[in-house]
């Protein structure tokens, strides 16, 4: 999730508690003057934070694009990213790459990885994993989350033990078209808003199943982190109204997770201040001056659920003042986990998953042509920042009442979409079992007799609290994520080892 920052440096030395004081406010005063930033300086942001350079600003190409597209149609063949190796044979590891020719256009097309199950259980659930941004691609899930490898420093690759394939079926799709190796020929076929993307995705997974109709019986699940926020409820709110029209293949969707989400702004930005607080990144002090921003935001953000359009721009821009507020006192901390710095613009280093993508072998194994890999697309980025301050928690009581599992977990650390911003909108959400989930206890969380995190559940809904963790969770706590995830999809958060 890409938020702006801009540091303040105090150059001065404080001599009194009064003039401290005054400083703060000045501080303050002058940041609200200044903070709205460009959009393209915002993407900008949150592409160099991550050490990533991409040639092209979104994957839009404008020769032969069109030609061989078959609307609705996959292609795909198995890989193998160890090459004449002696490690498994292509056939053996039951790795596929391909891309789907979205319906709606004349040249738009998704590309997707999809890993079978490692330990070859065919009726494993199947799970797809969306990558937020928005506009990053989800390989950077794949190589430094909860993909089947890990990238060295040499680019060569090493088996993840705890790789999500090990326990699912899973894909991992580049979206919004643009993004990754997903391209297309006419810029107008970037998505601006949640309704373009879901029913991509959904188009893919009716195409996807009729692909690979051996796994339609299997349990579905749909997980994704930060912007996947929106993403998520969205897609899994369109399968379900699928499944109720009765039109397609039936998807046996069972559940969602999403990870340290985007999902309801107007309750999650106000949360920054209490979170800054409670890890002594700001005052008391701080968090009543910032505070004085909270009326406004939560109203503009109102406005922009009711009226949509640039009142949506108004609010982001609004609700940005808070965080940015928090960041000017707290300095250059990396805001994707509190316990590390980030040195100038640079909070992680995923520069390898460019090097690796873009070496001509490898796009040759995919069958991607010779196009550029775009790890995350300003352009897509833009295109979705009416649709940032939209609320995706009201699609979920519905699939909730209808026996849909959702697990929201959240990494401690984290502040860009802390826990406790989520933890307050699941609190929030008007559902039947409301009242309940707010008494549950807190249990814990073990993996192999070790504290691993706080969970709440009642019902359907399970809220998780992920100890030692930042933004991405599966990084961070590659273990827990995965016995988390097992634990999940067999219908019981209980400590059970993997």
């Amino acid at each position: 999730m890409g938020f702006s920052k801009i540091s303040l440096s105090l150059f001065f030395f404080i001599l009194f508690s009064s003039s401290y004081a005054t400083s703060r406010t000045i501080l303050h005063q002058k940041f609200q003057s200044t903070t709205k930033v460009s959009p393209n300086n915002r993407a900008e942001k949150l592409i160099r934070s991550f050490n990533l350079f991409p040639k092209e600003p979104v994957n839009i190409i404008h020769s032969n694009h069109s030609l061989n597209f078959v609307p609705g149609k996959i292609v795909e063949n198995k890989f193998s990213f160890f090459g004449d190796s002696d490690e498994p044979s292509v056939a053996n590891l039951g790795h596929h790459a391909g891309y789907y020719s979205l319906p709606r256009s004349n040249s738009a097309r998704m590309f997707y990885f999809f890993f079978e199950s490692r330990n070859k259980n065919k009726d494993a659930p199947v799970v797809i994993w969306l990558t937020g941004g928005p506009g990053c691609s989800s390989e950077i899930a794949l190589f430094f989350e909860n993909g089947p490898f890990t990238i060295a420093d040499d680019l060569s690759l090493k088996w993840n033990d705890y790789g999500w394939d090990k326990a699912s079926n899973i894909i991992f799709v580049d979206q919004p078209i643009g993004t990754g190796f997903s391209s297309s020929s006419d810029d107008s076929d970037i998505p601006h808003d949640e309704t373009g993307v879901s029913n991509d995705l959904y188009d893919f997974l009716q195409a996807f199943f009729k692909q690979h109709s051996e796994y339609v019986k299997n349990d579905f699940y749909i997980t994704g982190e930060s912007y996947a926020g929106h993403y998520v409820p969205a897609l899994a709110s369109r399968v379900h109204q699928g499944n109720k029209d009765n039109k397609g293949i039936k998807i046996n969707l069972k559940g969602f997770a999403i990870g340290n989400g985007l999902t309801n702004p107007a309750v999650q930005y106000p949360a920054y201040t209490k979170f800054a607080v409670e890890n002594k990144l700001i005052t008391k002090e701080d968090e009543a001056d910032i505070n004085k921003s909270v009326p406004g935001c939560v109203a503009a953000a109102k406005t922009c659920e009711s009226q949509g359009g640039d009142s949506c721009l108004t609010a982001l821009n609004q609700c940005e003042e808070i965080m940015n507020s928090v960041l000017s006192i707290a300095g250059n901390i990396n805001y994707y986990d509190i316990r590390k710095q980030c040195v100038g613009p640079l909070c992680y280093d995923f520069s390898n998953v460019e090097k690796l993508l873009n070496k001509k072998s490898v796009k040759d194994a995919l069958g991607v042509g010779d196009i550029e890999f775009v790890s995350c697309s300003k352009v897509v980025y833009n295109n979705m920042l009416q649709d940032w301050m939209n609320n995706f928690e009201v699609g979920i009581p519905s699939l909730l009442e209808d026996g849909i599992d959702v697990l929201i977990y959240a990494g401690e650390f984290d502040f860009i979409c802390n826990w406790i911003g989520n933890w307050d909108w699941v609190h929030a959400m008007q559902w039947s079992g409301q009242k309940q989930f707010a008494a549950s206890k807190s249990v814990q969380f073990s993996v192999d007799g070790t504290k691993a995190g706080l969970l709440n559940s009642y019902g359907p809904l399970s809220f998780l609290k992920v100890f030692g963790a930042g933004h991405m969770v599966p990084k961070d706590q590659p273990k827990a994520a995965l016995q988390m995830l097992v634990n999940w999809t067999q219908g019981k958060l209980n400590g059970t080892s993997i």
